[in-house]
């Protein structure tokens, strides 16, 4: 400490010396120390620091003068708060000095010590602003020298926007002396005072907000003079791009002004304003300004093309005419008139269009009709930033249109048969997309002059337009490629044109590439060639990665292998192959170019390796050093699986015997990706080159086999079965190899729990080439046995610890697919495997584990194989449905359905007469029906096949719709919905007709049956469902509370897998779909248990249901939602029940990330159920579940809090910084908040690197 004092005193007494070198060199030095963390000052040299520095401030030298102010930030942090208030104090002395260079100094003091303040919650900020204040709003309201006027504005914007909040006592007198300075002779003081108006409302409260706009539109009423005017809107358009939330109540009083200001003659600036104020009211008052936005938008139209001091030239003039006047516009576009003000009306429009463009998605049909046309005709503007942004406007438009142009391919799809996109009848509503394609003739035609401007800007507007029409109408262009190609060519050769300007032109290039039929592009491929090899050869990397990628694609138009061509390719293989090898040979390049590079070359022998023969014995080994390198290795081996898979057969024989090797030792790596493209190489290697393949290379490969074998990675597994199953197809002799590593390894992976899908399909068809190869050991009854030993003797190595039966209940599944592939592979060895199951099935001592096991075998065998000929078998099933144990009873009820399936006629009729008689088995023998049609679905032939059951199965399952149980209703539903999928036209119209029956239970059932004839995928059900789906879902209106809650849980099955369904309806469902999450007290009773009551909630589950509805109509049909009214129901739902809550948590986090400005308008009111829950404590005789349960609903809580404080704005309400500070203040709840932070922001990193 002493030590300390001693260096700042030595430093203190340098700063008096008359040198000016000593001065500044000891105040650097002093700035350096006060960096420091570990340094702690006492009570003299704290106040000797402040005093020396402050008199520094006045020193002769400004060098002096700048580093005493630098040092005033870090000091603030080190002194005591009284020494604090004397520097401030002393610099708003010092603003009102007579001597200007110290009133400059001390201003930059203030702006420092404000921005090095602590942040809110400290009481030091409180004090320090308070203090800076009132001296702040005297010397505004007072001061005649106008320079100190806006140092002092500039200051008090810095103060509000920092610690508005801390300031609210200050607010009332802050408004009285800003509002006068709008009125000011200076523009720059009205200016400075409008943005500390605008950080002013973030945290003003409502009555000082109300007297404010009041002020305003008084004001503007009056109208005293334009000038004033002016300020006055833009003083709005400021108030409403900050606080737009607090805005929306007063828009129908601003509105009518504005539009009166928009058109007053001559006056640009006041018409800038005016629609600068309309686009912050669209963009931050998305509600209150709709009834207004038509309006905003004739507004816009009219000004964009506002252009009163210049002449267009006529757009039906020929293009040779064109071209000839090209010299003489350059004059006009030289031609500047300073008066001319008219480009940032049209600026300002075309912006303010974007804004609309990009709000307002439900109307992109009406935008199509008037906005689209009026942009595509201003493409021809004369300034280049009013251009700019005319073009960033329909780029906005476009991306509007996409959410659109990927629903029509679903089921609208059917519509679209009758006629080209934009010339149907048949449908009264045109889609966007086909909106789009009507119009893209107009929109080349406007382009295609700008493709040859001199300007870079317009050029990159017009590839960036053309590259996202291309990504909303894939193949839109197939047509127009002649008008384009001219434009890319002059971009690419034009020795003026900047690396920017070439990158975009091949990214775009690249884009029309990938997303058009090839046979379009080969009339201009002799321009395309030479225009790309000369760009591949750039010394720039960047131009020279873009350039390959665009020849991988030239490569796969010119020859395309998946369809036949006329196109000779041959004369371009030469060059492209050259300039492509120039890259790959080169070491010395970037990491990017090399990559693409080896792509590029491995596509150019996958469809031309016939044509370079020779050019292979070159090539080829450069693949072999790229795999041995560590960098390029993962690049090569894709390209390598390329090469391999080519139809042309290409000879990999050259490198093949040091390539396996090194192939092999990639498998062993800890590079998943490079593993997982290896074993695909591997895989396409042994399948085309077999032959050329030796044991040895073999041998490498399988040892590393083994450890790739494991339920912790199945996709690893499932490409190492694929390999193994190649092998024993085309290497038979290596398979002798597997049975010591990688059979047991194998076994291992048939018993875990989590095999399923891709990686099951894969052991399945690796279990038939095994037992199909002859391998000796591994015959057919040696697998057998190895696959039902671990069932049959289990030993404490297979029996997974603590378990009921002898392996896992999945593993059975698995078991019995297997024991079924290796059954049906062996046709002869089936009567005897299926002898040998009914008996253990009938054998009474038979352990669960095998009565179950046996019983799925026999299911998955029957499944494939008639077997009709085993006379003791339905017995047998039968039978099982009385077992002790509900596995052993649901694996009947599987068996006696897939038997079903391997002899229909004679089973199916066995299984409907079972359920009319065994009333007590009904739910058992429903599943073994369900079974039969789930399977028969699958195929035509299926269909076909079970076509002349389904009048009798569809009025038995009728008769069982009565059922009480309701496990068995819904097993009956889901049994008709795909019966009705089998023949809807016939069936639909039945099904609807049940909707009015006085039977409750069969109205859910029907209601219920209709939620399984909807999926993803498009069916042919999908226009026959889209015309009666609202039939349906009036049963949202049924006096059963049951019915209406399976009809809310269909609904939410239409809206996640087919939206289009229901978008139209959602005018007339979401009234009922809102009705639902309102809690009914009449639904509310109390239950006696011994001394206990307790509460039951009937209505719950509806209620949860409509909130589940609520939540995925968030993903599907935003643009059709009324967010507000949405936000009500929300804010209800944070204060019911808990399952509830955490439903609305999870809502309140994605409204955060999809509208943020609605949020931020409701912030206030959804604060406080949030705040509820978090400081809510449990009782402490409570039990453990109850402890968790709140633990983790508070967790659900702080992460909406998380996700409506990263909204842009959030932090400057009161109420929310209210809460923050008193999280903080809470050791449990500050640590939970923040380490939930710290998952938020790791996440996005996350899904930044994987977008």
């Amino acid at each position: 400490m002493a030590s300390v004092s001693y260096h700042i005193s030595s430093l203190l007494e340098k700063m008096t010396s008359s040198d000016k070198d000593f001065r500044f060199m000891a105040t650097n030095d002093l700035m350096t120390e006060l960096q420091k963390d570990s340094i702690k000052l006492d009570d003299d040299s704290e106040r000797k620091v402040v005093k020396m520095l402050l008199k520094l401030l006045e020193d002769k030298n400004g060098e002096v003068q700048n580093l005493a102010v630098k040092c005033l930030g870090p000091l603030v942090n080190k002194v005591k708060e009284y020494q604090v208030e004397t520097i401030v104090d002393t610099l708003c002395s010092n603003m009102v000095s007579d001597k200007e260079q110290l009133r400059d100094i001390s201003s930059i003091g203030l702006k420092t010590v404000i921005s090095e303040l602590p942040p809110s919650s400290n009481a030091l900020a409180a004090s320090i602003c308070k203090r800076i204040t009132g001296r702040l709003t005297s010397a505004i309201a007072k001061q005649e020298d106008v320079s100190v006027q806006l140092e002092a504005l500039d200051i008090l914007g810095d103060l509000l926007s920092r610690f508005g909040s801390l300031l609210v006592s200050f607010h009332p007198s802050i408004q009285a002396c800003l509002l006068p300075q709008l009125t000011s002779p200076r523009l720059a003081v009205r200016k400075r005072a409008i943005i500390a108006i605008s950080y002013l409302v973030l945290s003003s409260n409502n009555q000082l907000f109300m007297e404010l706009m009041d002020h305003l539109l008084s004001e503007l009423g009056k109208n005293s003079s334009t000038s004033t005017t002016r300020t006055y809107i833009q003083c709005t358009g400021a108030i409403s791009r900050a606080a737009g939330h607090r805005v929306g109540e007063h828009l129908e009083r601003i509105i009518p002004l504005i539009v009166k200001f928009c058109q007053v003659e001559d006056d640009d600036e006041l018409r800038e304003y005016c629609i600068q104020a309309f686009e912050s009211f669209v963009r931050r008052c998305p509600k209150e300004v709709s009834p207004h936005v038509p309006t905003i938008i004739a507004l816009c139209l009219q000004y964009i093309c506002y252009d009163p001091n210049y002449n267009y030239e006529s757009d039906e003039e020929d293009a040779m005419d064109a071209e000839d006047e090209d010299e003489e516009g350059e004059s006009d576009d030289e031609y500047s008139d300073d008066d001319d003000m008219s480009w940032k009306v049209r600026r300002a429009s075309a912006k303010c269009l974007d804004a609309i463009l990009g709000s307002r998605r439900e109307m992109v049909g009406e935008f199509y009709k008037t906005v689209s046309p009026a942009l595509v005709a201003r493409f021809k503007e004369r300034e280049e930033n009013v251009k700019s942004d005319i073009f960033h406007a329909y780029i906005t438009l476009l991306k509007s249109t996409k959410p659109a142009a990927l629903t029509t391919v679903d089921p609208d799809a059917m519509d679209q048969e009758e006629g080209p996109i934009g010339v149907k009848k048949q449908r009264k509503c045109v889609s966007p997309p086909a909106m789009l394609q009507a119009q893209v003739p107009s929109i080349i035609k406007a382009l295609h002059r700008q493709l040859k401007e001199k300007s870079i800007k317009t050029r990159q507007g017009c590839f960036a337009l053309l590259t996202e029409l291309v990504s909303v109408l894939p193949g839109a262009l197939s047509d127009h490629i002649p008008a384009l190609i001219p434009g890319i060519q002059f971009s690419l050769s034009d020795k003026n044109t900047s690396s920017n300007m070439k990158i975009d032109t091949l990214a775009f290039l690249n884009c029309l590439l990938t997303h058009h039929p090839p046979q379009v592009f080969h009339p201009h491929i002799p321009i395309q060639v030479p225009l790309v090899v000369h760009a591949v050869a750039d010394p720039f990397y960047k131009i020279t990665s873009e350039a390959l990628l665009v020849t991988q694609n030239i490569v796969k138009v010119i020859r395309p292998l998946d369809s036949p061509t006329q196109f000779d390719f041959r004369p371009y293989v030469g060059d492209l192959y050259k300039s492509t090898l120039n890259r790959l040979m080169a070491a010395d390049i970037d990491q990017e170019v090399k990559e693409r590079a080896i792509t590029c070359m491995g596509q150019i022998i996958c469809n031309l390796g016939d044509n370079l023969t020779a050019e292979l014995q070159t090539c080829l080994p450069i693949f072999l050093d790229r795999l041995r390198n560590e960098i390029t290795r993962l690049t090569a081996v894709k390209a390598l699986t390329m090469i391999a898979g080519s139809p042309l057969k290409i000879d990999l024989r050259p490198i093949l015997a040091e390539a396996m090797p090194i192939l092999a030792s990639f498998l062993r790596k800890n590079h998943r990706a490079l593993r997982l493209s290896t074993l695909t190489t591997l895989d396409v290697l042994i399948q085309n080159y077999g032959n050329a393949i030796t044991q040895d290379m073999l041998n490498g490969v399988l040892a590393e086999v083994p450890p790739l074998i494991s339920e912790n990675d199945l996709h690893v597994s499932q490409l190492t079965i694929n390999l193994l199953t190649s092998m024993s197809r085309v290497h038979r002799s290596s398979l002798a190899k597997i049975g010591e590593s990688i059979l047991p390894e194998l076994f291992v992976l048939v018993r875990s729990p989590l095999l399923q899908g891709a990686a099951l399909t894969a052991m399945l068809d690796f279990f038939q080439a095994l037992v199909s190869s002859g391998t000796p050991k591994m015959g057919f009854r040696d697998l057998l046995q190895y696959l039902t030993t671990p069932i049959y003797s289990p030993t404490p190595s297979t029996q997974p610890p603590n378990a009921t039966f002898a392996v896992h209940k999945q593993a059975f599944h698995s078991i019995a697919k297997c024991v079924a592939a290796l059954t049906i592979t062996c046709a002869h060895e089936g009567a005897g495997v299926v002898n040998q199951f009914v008996n253990d099935v009938k054998n009474p001592k038979s352990t669960d584990s095998i009565h179950l096991f046996s019983l799925l075998a026999l299911g998955e065998i029957g499944k494939h194989v008639d077997l009709s000929n085993q006379s003791e078998l339905m017995g047998v099933i039968l039978d099982s449905f009385s077992s002790h144990s509900e596995e052993v009873k649901s694996a009947a009820s599987y068996a006696l359905g897939n038997v079903s399936i391997g002899n229909l006629p004679k089973y199916l009729p066995f299984v409907l007469q079972e359920i009319e008689g065994q009333p007590r088995r009904q739910y058992l023998l429903l599943h073994s029906l369900k079974e039969i049609l789930s399977c028969q679905a699958t195929s035509p032939s299926g269909v076909e096949a079970l076509k002349p059951f389904i009048g009798n199965i569809w009025s038995m399952l009728f008769k069982h719709c009565e059922c009480a149980e309701e496990g068995t209703r819904n097993v009956v539903a889901e049994c008709l919905g795909k019966l009705t999928l089998m023949d809807p036209v016939a069936l639909l119209p039945k099904l609807k007709g049940y909707l009015d029956s006085g039977s409750g239970y069969t109205r859910s059932t029907v209601v219920t049956a209709i939620k399984f004839t909807i999926s993803d995928q498009p069916q042919s059900i999908d226009s026959l469902l889209r015309g009666c789906i609202g039939d349906f879902l009036k049963t949202l209106q049924d006096p059963d509370l049951n019915v209406r809650r399976v009809s809310l849980v269909a609904f939410n099955s239409a809206a996640h897998n087919k939206p289009s369904l229901i978008r139209d309806l959602l005018d007339h469902v979401l009234p009922h779909l809102y009705n639902e999450t309102k809690v009914r007290k009449e639904l509310i009773r109390e239950v006696e248990m011994g001394p206990f009551k307790h509460t039951v909630d009937d209505g719950l589950d509806i209620r949860k249901a409509a909130f589940e509805c609520m939540y995925t109509l968030l993903d599907s049909c935003l643009d059709r939602l009324d967010i507000f009214e949405f936000l009500n129901h929300v804010e209800d739902g944070l204060k019911d029940h808990y399952d509830i809550k955490m439903l609305t948590y999870l809502m309140l986090v994605r409204l955060s990330t999809l509208c943020p400005h609605a949020v931020l308008q409701r912030l206030d009111r959804l604060i406080e159920p949030l705040r509820a829950t978090c400081t809510t404590k449990v009782k402490a005789n409570s039990v453990k579940q109850e402890f968790e349960k709140q633990d983790e609903l508070k967790r659900s809580a702080m992460r909406a809090v998380a996700a409506l404080l990263a909204i842009p704005d959030a932090d400057k309400s009161p109420l929310m910084m209210d809460f923050l500070s008193q999280i903080r203040a809470s050791p449990e709840m500050a640590t939970m908040f923040d380490s939930i932070q710290k998952d938020a922001s790791s996440s996005s990193i996350e899904t930044m690197d994987t977008s």
